[in-house]
């Protein structure tokens, strides 16, 4: 700690107390527990007079948040920051002010927590990919950083009914996309699962009431059946001198909806609900026990993982297995040690709580944080931020599956992987040359999908190499990546080629020698003018038709013999300082290519306010996207070019919505009467009945620019039996 500075006296709340004293429990020294008194009555003095939504007191929320860290087992110091984590956001208190009165640890985790509190989830693409890239580089510097802000929305999530319809239902969904996976990704089980459910109870209240009355209705929360299975699990272990202790308890409402809707399953289909936990002594013990618990009830193909010889990326361990249990239901058995069950209990916490002498927890030297370090090094090789969320979202908070090379070395890939993605990761010349493989001994395409043990051959072809379609299978963003600059590499190369037999006919024509112009530097001249860049962009754009090769010619003879208006002895030829702007006269301009035709592309619907990008095509102009739209990922990156929206546009624009709602009888003719009081034109409106109870309406609507749609949604999101609006461009 830093310099000593007696807190002051002041009667302390039981959830304090109750923090003090399991920070001791934990092992915090009598002055480490005193800095952390001292940042209470710091708290309280900044946050003095302010309420929050319910009319309680808003110091009581920081105060929760701090005994949340004290009990996942955290360290005064990520304590001290959630007793502070709001003062610099919601008070007059500086960074600076809590760096001098804690330390610059403390204060570093609250600057961390306050950045990303800033950060809006659900701002446009580019926006949502620089802050989480902030949240990673917040992450790498200290992990405290978003477990503090992960009891911060713990807490939140607990009070939301004070918030307005809209608005938990915004950060339920934000909850549910990025923090849940999140605290999975830390190891922090308990808050992944709450942060789950409760983000399930705003987003799906029907749904949840449904499998909560289910649930009675069929005794699923009957302690009786629990209590018996759990006393013959102690029965076996007693026959054989095991010893352990089982726990018993029945799925989360949240966890029961998912398989749900992965199995396509019907509530009363549901079975496998009981789930239960057998502890043991030592790593022999759970093969053992495994062995055991499958004598006595018959195990289910299929529904067996052994997490110990395969660890999961966060760490966790365990045998899992699914058996008909003694009344023929369903039962799951997770069998662990000790020491396996305390890390699936406290995840990154468990860190601290088993600290050396030192105190010092050093996250790079962690290995189940690789994962984070991956994320750091694909931040800083991926310049595009659609690639960079797209690999995020993909990669790193979806489940993984686990395989082995032909010599037993394990792999992680994300859940859904290809072979073509294990290819890839192997290395970049086995990628590039994959014809197949043979998976667990058996011949399979590159497109087979790879499951958790499997081991994979790589067969490759020096005379194969990638297509495009290659990217429409592949599910990784390093395959991708290695894939995308493949193809742009071989077809670059073919356009340069092109462009360069073009020019070089078109010149003879008319008595000029290509080699010679360009020798003597006009060539390089005209390309700083017209592209932007060296010979080969100029050529490449020849062989790309982006510019004609008669168009190149006239301009290259302007540069040869410049006319007689120069200024400071230069040729009045558009400089780099002074780019091609044409407009086209559809609402759009574009950069640097002259007498191109636009078009909209149906995908996404581009609308004015959006951030745009245009795709050269062949033979039909310039097709505008959404910068959002996956499609662009398929698109060649060499004939995307700058557009902008001219300003002027006095039309009105296509846009793609869907409407979530629940299926009652007027819930349509109440949606219908917002387009009828706002006078939307409607050219498509199909609604669609969903297995779990819930109305799709799929909506394409006529708007004049981005604040008018946004306009329409908040009224639509106002409606009564409206659960959800969002825009569709493209995104998924």
């Amino acid at each position: 700690m830093e310099t000593m500075v007696e807190a002051p006296s002041s009667e302390l709340p039981i959830t304090m107390k109750r923090v003090l004293a399991t920070l001791e429990k934990n092992n915090a020294t009598a002055e480490e527990r005193a800095f952390v008194q001292k940042a209470y009555v710091y708290a309280a003095a900044a946050h003095e007079g302010q309420l929050r939504l319910s009319g309680e007191e808003y110091l009581l929320h920081p105060v929760e948040v701090a005994n949340l860290l004290a009990e996942m087992g955290f360290d005064a110091y990520a304590v001290m920051a959630g007793l502070l984590h709001d003062t610099v956001e919601d008070t007059k208190c500086s960074i600076e002010d809590i760096k001098a009165e804690f330390g610059v640890k403390v204060a570093n985790i609250v600057d961390g927590v306050t950045k990303i509190s800033m950060m809006s989830f659900d701002s446009k693409e580019e926006q949502q990919a620089e802050s989480f890239r902030k949240m990673v580089l917040a992450m790498s510097q200290d992990i405290r950083v978003p477990v503090v802000k992960l009891a911060d929305r713990l807490h939140n999530m607990r009070t939301l009914e004070f918030q307005k319809p809209h608005k938990r239902n915004q950060i339920a969904r934000e909850t549910m996309d990025i923090y849940a996976p999140l605290a999975n990704r830390l190891g922090l089980y308990r808050v992944k699962l709450e942060l789950e459910d409760l983000s399930f109870t705003y987003l799906h209240p029907d749904i949840h009431a449904q499998i909560l009355a289910w649930m009675t209705a069929n005794k699923v929360l009957d302690q009786d059946l629990l209590n018996r299975i759990i006393k013959k699990i102690e029965v076996i272990l007693e026959e054989n001198k095991i010893k352990g202790f089982v726990q018993g308890r029945v799925k989360h409402a949240y966890s029961i909806y998912k398989k749900m809707v992965d199995q396509h399953l019907s509530l009363d289909g549901m079975h496998d609900i009981f789930a239960f936990r057998v502890i043991l002594g030592s790593f022999s013990d759970c093969y053992a026990v495994l062995g055991l618990i499958h004598a006595e009830w018959k195990p289910i193909h299929g529904r067996f993982k052994d997490y110990i010889f395969m660890p999961k990326a966060n760490g966790y361990q365990s045998l899992h297995t699914t058996v008909i249990g003694p009344e023929g239901e369903r039962v799951e058995v997770q069998i662990r040690t000790e020491e396996m069950h305390y890390l699936a209990e406290h995840g990154i916490a468990s860190h601290w709580l088993y600290k050396e002498k030192s105190g010092s927890v050093n996250m790079q030297e962690i290995p189940q944080f690789e994962w984070l370090r991956e994320v750091l090094d694909r931040q800083k090789e991926e310049p595009d931020f659609r690639e960079f969320m797209h690999s995020l979202r993909l990669e790193f908070f979806k489940d993984e599956v686990y395989v082995f090379t032909p010599t037993g070395e394990v792999k992680e890939l994300p859940k859904g992987a290809i072979v073509l993605d294990f290819a890839f990761l192997i290395h970049t010349e086995v990628g590039l040359h994959c014809v197949g493989a043979k998976v667990n001994g058996k011949l399979v395409p590159f497109s087979f999908q790879i499951k958790n043990g499997d081991t994979i051959e790589i067969l490759t072809d020096k005379n194969k190499y990638p297509t495009r379609d290659w990217l429409k299978i592949v599910k990784t963003a390093r395959a991708r990546n290695k894939i995308q600059y493949y193809l742009r590499t071989k077809e670059k190369t073919a356009a340069i080629h092109l462009g360069r037999e073009l020019l070089e006919k078109e010149a003879r024509k008319v008595g000029l020698n290509l080699s010679k112009i360009e020798k003597d530097g006009y060539l390089k001249l005209l390309a700083e003018s017209c592209v932007q860049g060296s010979v080969e962009d100029l050529l490449a754009s020849v062989g790309y038709t982006r510019n004609s090769h008669q168009y190149i010619l006239r301009r290259l003879k302007e540069v040869m013999s410049p006319s007689e208006e120069v200024s400071e002895g230069k040729s009045q030829i558009q400089t780099k300082k002074d780019p091609i702007i044409i407009k086209t006269g559809g609402g759009i301009i574009v950069r640097g290519i002259d007498n191109m035709l636009t078009r909209f592309a149906k995908c996404c619907n581009p609308i004015p306010g959006d951030s745009i990008v245009g795709f050269i095509s062949r033979g039909r102009g310039v097709i505008v996207h959404n910068v959002t739209c996956l499609n662009i990922q398929a698109l060649e990156i060499d004939r995307l070019v700058s557009v902008q929206w001219d300003g002027e546009e006095n039309r009105p624009f296509p846009a793609s919505i869907h409407i979530f709602t629940s299926n009652k009888i007027g819930s349509i003719a109440d949606i219908s009467s917002v387009f009828k009081v706002e006078k939307v034109d409607i050219e498509s409106f199909v609604a669609q009945s969903l297995f779990d109870g819930r109305l799709k309406i799929e909506v394409i609507l006529y708007v004049k620019d981005i604040a008018n749609l946004y306009q329409i949604i908040d009224k639509l999101r106002h409606v009564s039996n409206v659960l959800e609006v969002v825009r569709n461009t493209g995104e998924s």
